[in-house]
């Protein structure tokens, strides 16, 4: 593309991913035809993602999701058809990319790079044959690995394998996560053909980042992926026009580029659990400005879900339990609320409510 390179605002950019990822809910769809499937939906807390369907205006099962390790090894709910060519997209890009994606706790290990991550994925396929308990898992895998994968666990008085190259292993080791209550089991996925010979398929879930969470930088989306920008460019997609987000440069597929630019103001509220795809993007200073709100909505452990109201950010919420099918919602807003935001701050609590299937719900507003 040639001529000036466009130039935005976040308000604009905030306005183009509420539209993006169909937090308008101009249309009824089913949880699997949602946009933000492309790309996943995180599922931490458990359930997490179905509320996050829900803001989007899908509600009930689809037999065609998966729970899978996916992004970072964090659990996801994917598309099942999707899986086997995002399994090659996460697959790391060189030894370094897959050393980098290993902890420090087992730093031999970590130098075995793809290697490391095929002997785990490998273990996977071998041990999980049918449901079973993760810690079983856990330890049939750390005996069939390299020992230089395992470190002392001094709880446990064993070895085991690294919990974060367990899990960003599980999915190209074709296991599934079978949740049951607050228990989360392993389970095989059917007819899976093992782990992918290299990587593949990277630049178009980086293009579908970019359609979902952009404008964004190479950083920003290494960091979704948890690569790194230098091993990223190895794998980064044509099609893109370079636009400027208050005067940072930033990218976007091309066929997007009218819809960032012609994207009106929302007008709507949303409650939207911790882990929604709209708080994915890792440029948090453009989605929450203010550092001290940052520190809110972005906690060391158990995040709050998040008042999205016209497309900006504007305060943190949680859930509790008050009893059979009640549930009682605390809405901490970082401004006074319109008359308009209340009323329907009330509509979007009974969208979470049925996503929780409680019956009832009441919504208390702290003052700011």
């Amino acid at each position: 593309m040639t001529g000036r390179t466009p130039e935005v605002d976040r308000r604009q950019v905030l306005a183009y991913r509420v539209a993006a990822q169909q937090l308008d809910r101009t249309a009824d769809r089913r949880a699997g035809d949602l946009a933000v499937l492309a790309l996943g939906v995180q599922d931490t807390p458990y359930g997490a993602a179905r509320q996050a369907l829900a803001a989007r205006g899908a509600t009930g099962p689809d037999d065609r999701l998966e729970l899978v390790w996916s992004m970072r090894g964090a659990p996801h709910l994917h598309r099942r058809a999707d899986l086997p060519r995002l399994t090659a997209a996460l697959w790391p890009l060189t030894d370094v990319d897959a050393t980098r994606r290993m902890p420090g706790q087992i730093r031999e290990g970590a130098r075995l790079g793809l290697a490391a991550f095929r002997a785990t994925a490998e273990a996977f396929q071998a041990v999980v044959t049918a449901e079973m308990e993760r810690g079983a898992v856990s330890r049939a895998v750390s005996e069939l690995v390299p020992a230089a994968l395992t470190y002392d666990c001094q709880p446990c008085r064993s070895r085991h394998i690294s919990g974060a190259l367990f899990q960003q292993a599980g999915l190209a080791g074709g296991v599934r996560l079978a949740v049951s209550g607050r228990a989360a089991r392993l389970a095989p996925l059917p007819d899976w053909p093992g782990p992918p010979a290299e990587a593949a398929h990277t630049a178009e879930v980086v293009t579908t980042h970019l359609r979902l969470l952009g404008p964004a930088t190479v950083g920003d989306a290494a960091g979704f992926l948890g690569s790194s920008a230098t091993e990223l460019r190895r794998a980064w997609p044509t099609g893109l026009t370079e636009v400027r987000v208050d005067g940072r440069a930033t990218w976007l597929p091309t066929d997007a580029l009218d819809a960032l630019t012609g994207a009106s103001p929302p007008r709507l509220v949303r409650l939207l659990p911790p882990g929604d795809p709209f708080l994915a993007g890792r440029d948090r200073d453009l989605l929450v400005p203010v550092r001290e709100h940052q520190q809110q909505l972005w906690r060391p452990v158990g995040n709050p879900g998040a008042l999205l109201v016209d497309g900006e950010v504007a305060g943190t919420w949680r859930a509790r339990q008050a009893g059979k099918g009640r549930l009682e919602l605390t809405v901490s807003p970082w401004s006074t609320l319109s008359t308009r935001v209340r009323r329907e701050l009330d509509s979007e609590a009974a969208t979470v409510a049925e996503a929780r299937a409680a019956t009832d719900v009441r919504v208390e507003v702290d003052k700011p």
